[in-house]
This record gives structure tokens, sequence and C-alpha cells, in this order.
């Protein structure tokens, strides 16, 4: 089992239980080594003092704060770690909501909340409840030297938590909107009879990084000494003129024709890059 991010006590009114957290998902891809191009040795990023134009060693490296242009104040790690709220140990339930009401907007990182031995029962009670009410969790919970509003739901059996953003942290776009348009009751049962016939269940299976495929294959020609192949680019749309005309003839090419994602993403043989980074982690 990996290592957890945060470890306390959720609180639920006098009800108290240990948990612990580990991270639900994060971003993978092929990653890149900064090369320098004419011996292709790797690249070592360092801190170089301004002042005095010398490289600095990790030891010396202190955090500050600018409060003025260039004047700083240090800010040490023990200090840090005096003014932590309670909310770095111990997550405490604010108010239950309904689901529905909270925008996904909010949602920032997922995360799997399994319990201690101890708090097995409390965390099965919580989330059985959970499961059978429309409401999720508020809380409040601080990691990586900030306080964050929590989301928790139930998942599979367990509670999954989502750290939220604040609603500061919220960008507004000017414009954005339903647009000042009007729209006729044809168009819109051509529209609903397009999207039931792309309609089907969420599977995420389905879905895969096309860049990351290229990328893979890229490397592979390179390996083995081959001519890069460019991927077919997309015709140039032009806007719609008429869109009753755009909707019904979408339509026609969905009838009995298979979604584009439904087909499962076939299983390929380890590739030589893959393969590369196998042995060199071992």
């Amino acid at each position: 089992m990996p290592s957890s991010v945060w470890s306390g006590h959720l609180t639920f009114g006098l009800i108290s239980m240990p948990v612990r957290l580990f991270s639900g998902a994060r971003s993978s891809g092929i990653s890149f080594n900064m090369l320098h191009r004419p011996d292709k040795s790797r690249l070592k990023q360092q801190y170089v003092c301004q002042l005095e134009g010398v490289v600095v060693e990790r030891d010396e490296i202190v955090k500050g704060y600018e409060f003025r242009k260039d004047e700083y104040i240090v800010i040490e790690p023990d200090e840090i770690k005096k003014i932590e709220p309670q909310t770095a140990k111990t997550m405490e339930i604010l108010e239950f909501v309904k689901e529905s009401e909270v925008d996904p907007v909010y949602f920032e990182s997922s995360y799997y909340m399994l319990p201690e031995e101890a708090g097995r029962r409390p965390y099965a009670l919580l989330t059985k409840a959970l499961e059978e009410s429309e409401y999720v969790a508020i809380a409040k919970i601080t990691m990586h030297n900030r306080e964050y509003t929590c989301f928790l739901r139930p998942s599979e059996g367990g509670l999954m938590l989502h750290t939220m953003y604040y609603e500061e942290e919220v960008k507004k776009v000017e414009g954005f909107g339903a647009p000042d348009v009007e729209l006729k009751e044809a168009e819109v049962k051509v529209a609903h009879q397009l999207i039931e016939a792309l309609a089907d269940e969420w599977d995420p299976k389905k879905y895969h990084d096309t860049f990351q495929d290229n990328l893979k294959k890229l490397i592979e020609t390179k390996l083995e000494g081959g001519e890069v192949a460019a991927v077919e680019k997309p015709k140039k749309l032009a806007p719609v003129v008429d869109l009753m005309a755009a909707l019904k003839q979408s339509l026609a090419q969905m009838e009995g024709k298979k979604k584009p994602a439904a087909a499962a993403r076939p299983q390929e043989p380890e590739s030589a890059a893959a393969s590369g980074r196998s042995r060199r982690k071992k």
C-alpha cells in the first residue's frame, strides 16, 4: 500500500474516528529531461545567489516572504509548525449539504479515506448514513501548508475526500452564460435525438490519451532510426450557417454507426521506451 498523505481524526458530532488519506488520482505521462544539444548530457538545475553570483547548496536555502520590493522576512519551518490550525490533525465535519448543490468547479484533488482499526465502526456508520441520504459532508483539513474546505462522499462502500477551491479562487469570466439567442423548438428536439444517439453508460476504460500514444510511437520510431510521420490534421471548420441541417446530418451519420469511444483500447506489447524505463528502475 502506498504511504498516506495525511493521518488524523475525523470528527462527527461527539464521534471521533482515526483515518488516513491516500492520493486518489494524479496525472501521468511521458516526461522529458533537459539536455545540452551539442553533447546530449543532462542539465542540472541549480539555485544561484543573485547578489554573490554563486551556486547555493540546499542546506543554505530558507523560505522568505517579499513584503516590499526586494525586501524579505525569513520564515522558519518550526514557525510554520507553531501556527498550524487544529485541522492539521483533526478534520471536523462542519455541515451536510445536498450533493447536487455543489458545483464540480470547486473540486481540486481527490483522496481515498481509510479508517484505522479503532475507527472502522463509526466510519462504516457514517458511510452508510450518507449512502442512504442525498447529503455529503463538508469539513476542513490542513495539508501542504494550507487549510482546505473538503467534500466527503460515499463511494463503493468507503469515503472519498475532495479538497475544494474557495469562492475567491474560482475565476469568473465576463460574458460566460446563456447566449442571447432564440432557439427553435424543432432544433432543440433534434439536438435531444443526437444526444440520445450518443448516450451510453460511463466507462472510463473507453478513453485514453491519444497524444501520449503518439509520443510513444515517436520514441519507438526514433529508437529504430525511422522517419517520424505526421498525424493527419483536422480539416478547417467553417461556422454553421444552417443549424437544423447540420443537426439532421449529424444524426444521420450516427445512425448505425459505432460510438467513437465505445471500443476499449486494445492491448499493446510493451514498447521499447517503456521497457527502457522499467530497466532503469531496477
